[in-house]
């Protein structure tokens, strides 16, 4: 696949990150139970990579190395529950993406993302093992913050607001903690669509739980919307995961993290430009804050040079530079 074709494939993959929270969030919004559509949404992505796993015999090898790699120590048993982490994702886009507007919505997700990538590198949680926590790094995660500060001063109005966007920033933090540990799950499995239906299993019976003990205590909801293109959250998660998988070996992990940000922000943009949410229209802090959260994520994946490490440079044999961190 050429270079350009790859990169263009991952900034639409973005957007279909974007498209999924608004579907989503619609959908909790018409169904009036954030719960149920996010069930909806996990469960119809579980029965997807199920039927993936039944043409697919990679898919169910990598259920045996798995269970092999848990039964020798080799990946511990919290890495299987990187689903959690996705279940809150989709649970907060049932919740409260239409109250906060797509574009808000995805800036704080934004800039969760960008403080967890930092944390998942500190520590080593994920499968490259620990990075040098780079100057680079701190200030972009800094940024990010004072982007979500921003945008928050304009568009949300009394302190009872703020809980709506502290869920998708929570949600964003778990969102890096779920590629470290489903990279770790992918390099035992060998397989993309081993790591990913179990993502989606632990995910389901996650929401599943919640939905029982919120609908006993409030009541189900039972009255579904009969638009079709509302039930397509989980189909999306599908595409945009083998997507990502598909490209990844033509740009790189840091190009496609950055386009596929790039999507997400500029698909936000255009969907509350085009067709806002109810008593949401798109605000000039919105857009000044969804450029400095795309800007912060820019300044995160680029390592700085010092003078003394100029391109052409020798270097000491064995040395890494880590190119998967640097532009």
């Amino acid at each position: 696949m050429p270079v350009w074709l790859a990169l263009v494939f991952s900034v639409l993959i973005g957007a279909l990150y974007a498209v999924q929270s608004r579907v989503n969030g619609e959908l909790g919004h018409q169904i009036g139970d954030g719960f149920t559509a996010a069930v909806i949404s996990f469960g119809s992505g579980l029965v997807i990579l199920s039927l993936g796993l039944v043409v697919f015999r990679s898919g169910r090898r990598g259920l045996q190395l798995v269970a092999r790699g848990v039964k020798t120590k080799h990946l511990s048993w919290w890495h299987l529950l990187g689903g959690l982490a996705g279940a809150l994702f989709v649970l907060s886009q049932g919740l409260v993406a239409a109250p906060l507007g797509i574009a808000l919505f995805t800036v704080a997700v934004v800039a969760g993302q960008t403080v967890s990538g930092v944390l998942m590198d500190r520590f080593g949680i994920g499968p490259g093992g620990r990075r040098t926590l780079h100057a680079s790094k701190i200030v972009g995660a800094g940024l990010a913050l004072v982007a979500v500060a921003f945008t928050v001063s304009g568009e949300l109005h009394g302190s009872g607001a703020l809980w709506l966007l502290a869920l998708p920033l929570i949600a964003g933090i778990g969102q890096g903690w779920q590629q470290a540990v489903n990279g770790q799950v992918r390099v035992t499995a060998q397989s993309a669509l081993t790591a990913t239906f179990l993502n989606f299993l632990s995910g389901t019976i996650a929401l599943v739980l919640a939905a029982l003990v919120h609908g006993l205590l409030v009541g189900f909801a039972l009255d579904l919307p009969s638009n079709p293109w509302l039930y397509t959250g989980g189909l999306i998660g599908c595409i945009f995961i083998a997507g990502a998988a598909l490209v990844v070996r033509t740009t790189g992990v840091l190009m496609l993290g950055l386009c596929i940000v790039a999507g997400q922000l500029l698909c936000a943009l255009a969907l509350d430009l085009l067709a806002p949410s109810a008593g949401h229209p798109l605000g000039l802090t919105t857009i000044a804050g969804t450029a400095l959260a795309l800007v912060a994520v820019v300044i995160a994946a680029v390592r700085w040079h010092r003078p003394g490490h100029a391109r052409g440079t020798a270097r000491t044999p064995g040395h890494s530079d880590e190119p998967s961190e640097r532009l």
